[in-house]
């Protein structure tokens, strides 16, 4: 048994790996794709909602699917959409076919992405330690990967079908092969015969997964504004040259995956509330810091903490979404991750419209005030009793 809580924690980490790769190869295509279609950087904008409503929509049904069938069947299958989708942007050769190429990609990035959470979730349940916050520094490994691959590749002078298709087959193929070391559904309650059982009403949403899921929408829009305007945020307000202002992604994505790398530690130690707790108030130093800094070195610095103050926060809200009840964790973790997805879509319009209103810097302050709400709201990750869970009200 514990060899093959090992081989399905490798397996886990290579599902993650994988998720982030598909990711990133879109990612680095995006410029070849946008030149090919001949749409704007405005009209790319509104092709990237219909991604994110297709990962919304696919982590909603993966949820669902994940707790009726089991994430050992659901994983696999949501690893070849996701891979076989991917060839399809750098196919589209019309505005109407990249839209729906990116509508199938999102949803089969979604779907993966909350059932392999889901199953990160029955990893860490069997380990009885915390394990989740790795799994996602291994999604961001997947994006380096993806950056070195799809550079190398345009290099060589590859078209985006070419890159995507090659990548999308060998995806295809590593979520086949590592199909069979992910661990089995384990059943939580008898199950009666079909006769006997009777019509089942739907489980009303507990109010702590709806605080969850407002916590990861949250904390998930500080993360869409960083990977979006961290950068400008140097070259616009502090005049930084262009090479100087890509550092302030740069540091900020390092100590985010370097803090998910100690997250799990920590978490084991202290609790995962002083994780989001401790977590987010060092977040809230570090943009408020950035924000009203007029030098680039203490900006930079700012950035940095923002990342490693954040690192953990959203694993262990998936993390709490998916053991709280284990007979709906497939689901549970679909609405905390699907709202935060929103917010990781939102967080970047919400900073640019408030733009309007007075000076990128201070737009960030509304940042610091979400993490605020975060340590106050920190008690909701306290392990919840199983009669005390039985009893909780719903709304």
């Amino acid at each position: 048994m514990e060899r093959a809580l090992r081989v399905a924690r490798a397996v886990t980490v290579v599902y993650f790996v994988l998720n982030g790769t598909l990711l990133g190869m879109w990612v680095v295509q995006i410029p070849a794709v946008e030149e090919r279609v001949g749409i704007s950087h405005a009209a790319l904008g509104g092709f990237l909602v219909l991604l994110g409503a297709g990962a919304f929509v696919g982590m909603q049904v993966g949820g669902r699917l994940s707790d009726r069938l089991g994430t050992r069947a659901v994983v696999p299958v949501a690893g070849v959409l996701c891979s076989a989708t991917l060839v399809l942007p750098g196919l589209a050769r019309e505005p109407w076919a990249l839209g729906a190429a990116l509508l199938l990609f999102g949803f089969g990035n979604g779907t993966l992405d909350v059932s392999m959470n889901a199953h990160a979730v029955q990893v860490e349940k069997a380990y009885g330690r915390p394990v989740m916050s790795g799994f996602h520094a291994t999604f961001s490994v997947g994006g380096v990967l993806a950056a070195l691959a799809g550079a190398a590749a345009i290099d060589i002078g590859w078209s985006p079908a070419t890159i995507l298709g090659v990548a999308a087959t060998a995806g295809v193929v590593i979520a086949l092969v590592s199909a069979r070391g992910l661990l089995p559904a384990v059943r939580t309650t008898p199950v009666p015969d079909a006769e006997d059982r009777p019509e089942q009403p739907e489980r009303p949403v507990p109010g702590r997964i709806r605080l969850l899921a407002v916590l990861a929408l949250l904390i998930m829009l500080c993360e869409g504004a960083a990977n979006d305007w961290s950068v400008l945020h140097l070259k616009t307000v502090l005049d930084a040259p262009e090479s100087t202002a890509a550092f302030a992604y740069g540091t900020y994505a390092t100590t985010m995956t370097v803090g998910r790398l100690l997250a799990d530690r920590i978490s084991g130690r202290f609790g995962p509330v002083a994780v989001l707790r401790h977590g987010a108030a060092l977040a809230a130093v570090g943009i408020t810091v950035a924000a009203l800094s007029p030098w680039i070195w203490a900006a930079l610095t700012g950035w940095a903490l923002f990342g490693l103050g954040l690192s953990g926060c959203v694993p262990q809200l998936f993390s709490a979404a998916g053991h709280a009840d284990p007979a709906a964790a497939g689901a549970n973790v679909s609405r905390v991750a699907g709202l935060g997805y929103i917010g990781m879509l939102a967080g970047p319009a919400v900073i640019g419209w408030m733009t309007h209103l007075m000076a990128l810097n201070h737009t960030f302050l509304l940042l610091s005030l979400f993490c605020a709400t975060a340590v106050l709201a920190a008690g909701v990750l306290r392990p919840v009793p199983d009669r005390a869970r039985t009893a909780e009200p719903a709304s």
